[in-house]
């Protein structure tokens, strides 16, 4: 599976799915192995911890977020930490989300998540 393939995509299209499931019920528990093995239920062969995963995050909030939205993989955490892991935090302070403000946090992201999810 390669970034753009048709497998990719695929993927991709499952992976937005998932979360927005997931922040539809508010799950906090949403852990890079269980999103891994979500996908790989659906066919979709995945490792937590490979460099697709995070490809796949960072689109997925690409796909769903104009920017100011908030951003879809904010509930995607590492069981270890209990938080996101490095590349959500570099991807939240890149364009076009620009979360650089002192007093944003990734609790604050997710809490936005779940309440524009619950909206819908």
């Amino acid at each position: 599976m390669r970034q753009g393939d048709t497998e990719y995509l695929a993927a991709l299209d499952e992976t937005m799915e998932i979360l927005r499931r997931w922040a539809r019920e508010g799950r906090t528990d949403g852990w890079y192995k269980s999103l891994s093995e979500e996908l790989k239920a659906q066919g979709h062969n995945v490792h937590y911890r490979g460099p697709i995963i995070s490809q796949l995050l960072g689109d997925a909030c690409r796909r769903d977020s104009k920017g100011t939205d908030p951003m879809l993989s904010a509930i995607v955490i590492l069981r270890a930490t209990g938080r996101p892991a490095g590349q959500f935090f570099e991807l939240a302070n890149g364009a076009p989300f620009h979360r650089t403000h002192a007093d944003w946090t990734w609790e604050q992201e997710r809490a936005r998540v779940f309440a524009r999810y619950r909206e819908s």
